[in-house]
């Protein structure tokens, strides 16, 4: 399973972006689609997903600014950033997790989209 990202870019504080990303390949169900980020010199970190049960969760530093949502029939999972900081600036990676069409567990990451707040 494949996934491609894009939407990143430079944005300066208080503008918006809005990521994408794309699944394909062999898929049978999707489990779990989200959006993790990872900032010079720290490790990556949870952002924005969606759970089994169909229900948006935020970390609490995005919390009233970033929202994500999916298309299941496009197998795809956005994120729209609002307000953003220069604390946002990191590489964006989406991850999508699921059943492939043989029944075999996947867990399948995005390349990775850079963005940067900055004035």
């Amino acid at each position: 399973v494949q996934l491609q990202a894009f939407g990143g870019g430079l944005v300066q504080p208080g503008g918006y972006l809005r990521l994408s990303c794309a699944a394909s390949g062999s898929i049978f169900s999707i489990n779990l689609m989200g959006w993790y980020r990872q900032a010079p010199g720290k490790q990556r970190e949870l952002v924005a997903f969606f759970s089994s049960g169909g229900s948006a969760n935020y970390a609490d530093s995005v919390k009233g600014r970033f929202t994500i949502s999916r298309d299941n029939a496009k197998n795809t999972v956005d994120l729209q950033m609002n307000s953003l900081k220069p604390e946002d600036t990191a590489v964006y990676y989406c991850n999508v997790r699921g059943l492939t069409t043989w029944r075999a567990p996947f867990a399948s990451w995005g390349q990775g989209t850079l963005v940067t707040v900055s004035s």
